[in-house]
């Protein structure tokens, strides 16, 4: 149907009519831009095409469709598929969060002991936390190679020809249009001008971070060999030596910050940060027909009166999709009954309540949740009435995750923290020596974390921009040599991470990987604004909304 819609050749003339007319200057700038982006999105739907290249075209992306949603389908059979069942010994380390939600998942498939999955809040800690280094050598094999040829479930669910089947069809949907790759096409709607520009801004940040990262990589390696008598860390080593040389380095960790993050406190914190910044109140909505008894529904006031709304899906759960994300569930628009409010689904994957004890966060949990509700205000706060300009649409997507990174930043700050966290138990606000200590870690192994994400945003970038035709091995040489570039952990030969890298396979992140990179930037230069201004002044709030959120529609 989209295809039809953006190859409608007398769609397009009315379109064109509009923009060569004298009325266009009469128009508002969002009414502008929303014919610009028309225009655009028809000629890059080949609307000016041969018939026959027309009829290629709306073969490919029906096909790219199919294979997208296969490819998502995969990866989420693989992760379903896989558990274990294990004893309290094998699990020697853990902290009591971990074990109770093992014990917990056991006890709902009606299995004695502990069961442990491929859900994050359930791998992770074994990765993080456990002493049994062969139980975490089971776990990481099982995550990294999920929908691949190797592993415990090889051949099952492999991605490895849907992967070339869609990066050839790419390729043909590019030159169809004109374009030499689809690096080059996928520019066609972002901020950033050039292949080369962007391979430039990622190898930029390369060369300033891997010597870094190969010195955090050397000190953890000599505090595993110091401390440990540890000579080699392999891949399912490095969570669980980092996590130690961290706890002696700083005296803190997740789960020490944990038991002050309780959901019931973090959501009200989160929602008086944005009162505080946007001057816009949020009010939970009892009674509503819900998907799922954890789901929540959430309206957004300002001066008393709803001007959005959003859902709520914090919890792991079996068969749900892993990550986290925002999106659209409905439009801020001008319809024929008057103007249709917006509505936003958040969507996470954090460890539920456990018996009687509430949902605890991590930190890291905590900017995940501030992250997406920062996508989230961009969607909901949006003052536009035409559809396709209003919120998110219309934004580059190199510029989206401008507002989420940007939300995360008051994660950090000690005059947030005060009422964002409290403990579950005292209602005590987080220590200062707690909160010293973890302010003082922020930035441990930050350049191995960096040099990590350059790694995903230069192998999507850089196969997409030299595709040729091939294989899953031709994918693999391309990830290999990448990883020989910027990469300071050793990866092992069984590791198929891109098996399951829906971002860019089955997500909307192919060839952009980058923006995280490159939003990133955007949001530390906003940030320093607040930084000069204070956190919470108001004035400095009203500009990012009047001057970013409500305007990245003209970047």
């Amino acid at each position: 149907y989209s295809t039809w819609m953006g190859q409608h050749e007398r769609l397009y003339a009315a379109y064109q009519a509009i923009a060569d007319g004298d009325e266009y200057g009469s128009l508002s700038p969002a009414q502008r831009k929303s014919v610009d982006n028309a225009l655009r999105d028809f000629r890059l739907a080949g609307v000016a095409l041969p018939a026959a290249d027309k009829a290629r075209y709306g073969e490919i992306k029906a096909r790219l469709s199919e294979l997208g949603a296969r490819f998502g389908e995969n990866v989420l059979d693989a992760t379903n598929s896989w558990r274990k069942q294990v004893t309290a010994e094998q699990l020697a380390g853990l902290p009591d969060t971990a074990l109770a939600l093992a014990a917990q998942a056991a006890q709902r498939e009606g299995l004695e002991g502990y069961l442990i999955s491929l859900e994050f809040p359930s791998y992770s800690p074994v990765l993080t936390y456990c002493d049994d280094a062969a139980l975490r050598r089971e776990v990481y094999e099982a995550n990294s190679t999920r929908a691949s040829d190797q592993g415990p479930q090889a051949g099952q669910w492999d991605n490895a020809r849907v992967m070339a089947e869609i990066l050839d069809l790419r390729r043909q949907l590019a030159e169809l249009l004109g374009f030499d790759n689809y690096a080059d096409l996928s520019l066609a709607t972002k901020m950033a001008d050039s292949p080369t520009q962007v391979i430039e801004f990622l190898e930029e940040l390369a060369e300033k971070s891997v010597p870094q990262a190969r010195a955090e990589w050397q000190q953890l390696c000599d505090f595993a060999r110091d401390q440990h008598g540890v000579y080699r860390l392999n891949a399912w080593d490095v969570n669980y030596y980092a996590e130690k040389f961290k706890q002696q380095r700083y005296e803190v960790s997740q789960e020490d910050i944990r038991p002050y993050l309780p959901v019931s406190r973090v959501l009200p914190g989160l929602f008086d940060v944005v009162h505080r910044l946007y001057g816009v109140t949020v009010q939970e909505v009892e009674d509503f027909d819900r998907y799922h008894e954890d789901v929540r529904l959430f309206n957004l006031l300002r001066d008393g009166q709803p001007i959005a709304r959003f859902y709520l899906d914090l919890y792991a759960r079996a068969h749900k999709q892993g990550g986290a994300w925002m999106d659209s569930c409905r439009i801020r628009r001008e319809a024929r009954d008057g103007l249709q409010l917006p509505v936003a689904y958040l969507v996470c994957n954090f460890s539920p309540p456990i018996a009687d004890s509430p949902a605890l966060l991590t930190h890291d949990e905590l900017t995940t949740l501030f992250h997406e509700f920062g996508h989230g205000l961009h969607h909901m706060l949006t003052r536009q009435t035409v559809a396709s300009v209003s919120g998110i649409n219309g934004v580059a997507w190199d510029a989206v995750e401008l507002p989420s990174q940007f939300l995360e930043n008051w994660c950090w700050e000690p005059g947030a923290l005060a009422f964002i966290s409290g403990h579950h138990e005292t209602g005590e606000p987080l220590p200062r020596q707690l909160l010293d200590k973890m302010l003082a870690a922020r930035n441990f192994q930050s350049a191995m974390m960096m040099v990590r994400q350059l790694e995903f945003a230069l192998f999507d970038f850089l196969l997409h921009a030299s595709w040729q035709g091939g294989d899953d091995a031709t994918i693999q040489a391309q990830m290999d040599s990448v990883r020989q570039r910027v990469a300071v952990v050793p990866t092992p030969d069984f590791n198929r991470f891109q098996n399951s890298f829906s971002h860019i396979f089955a997500g909307g992140y192919a060839a952009g990987y980058y923006s995280y990179k490159w939003a990133e930037v955007l949001s530390a230069d906003a940030y320093s604004r607040f930084e000069e201004d204070g956190i919470f002044n108001a004035d400095t709030g009203r500009a990012f909304l009047e001057e970013i959120l409500l305007s990245l529609i003209h970047i």
